[in-house]
């Protein structure tokens, strides 16, 4: 009779197949909490971006004869008159980033912000190196919103179950 006798390779492969084994578990239920995460996560960029806009555009409103010497004598907004483009550029930066922060119609408002974005670092010759940094970033994060949409935590999201499209 011969009895079966596991060798200490065959341990040392089993235990390592067993290591892989919870490593892969535990790198599958990282994955399953980051997912969860996700959409606070979009709507923190969401809300951050919407932020940064919606308060200079508020600066714009508190001090508007500033706001219009601004776009008089500094900054240098192609195609429009000053006083259309700080109409305009105020407008932007309050209507777009509250409807980014709701999520209705995110993916327009990101796009419209990002463009809005690449204006207004073309339009001031001046900005340092500091500023263009940060609307690079601002830049990145509204192009992720484009992209990958809103997220889950939206106001389309809500009225798309209330009022379900026909098929």
């Amino acid at each position: 009779m011969m009895t079966s006798m596991a060798t200490p390779t065959m341990a040392a492969a089993g235990a390592r197949r067993s290591l892989v084994a919870r490593v892969a578990g535990l790198y599958a239920n990282a994955a399953d909490l980051l997912q969860s995460a996700s959409p606070l996560a979009d709507l923190a960029l969401r809300l951050y971006v919407a932020y940064v806009f919606w308060v200079s555009g508020l600066a714009k409103v508190q001090s508007w004869q500033t706001t219009l010497q601004l776009f008089e004598y500094e900054y240098r907004v192609p195609l429009l008159p000053p006083a259309l483009a700080a109409h305009a550029g105020t407008f932007t930066e309050l209507f777009f980033p509250a409807l980014l922060a709701l999520g209705l119609g995110g993916r327009l408002a990101a796009a419209v912000l990002f463009v809005f974005n690449i204006i207004a670092v073309i339009s001031y010759p001046d900005l340092n190196a500091a500023g263009l940094v940060q609307h690079k970033v601002w830049g990145l994060m509204l192009l992720v919103l484009v992209l990958h949409g809103p997220g889950a935590l939206t106001c389309d999201r809500l009225l798309r179950g209330r009022f379900p499209t026909r098929t």
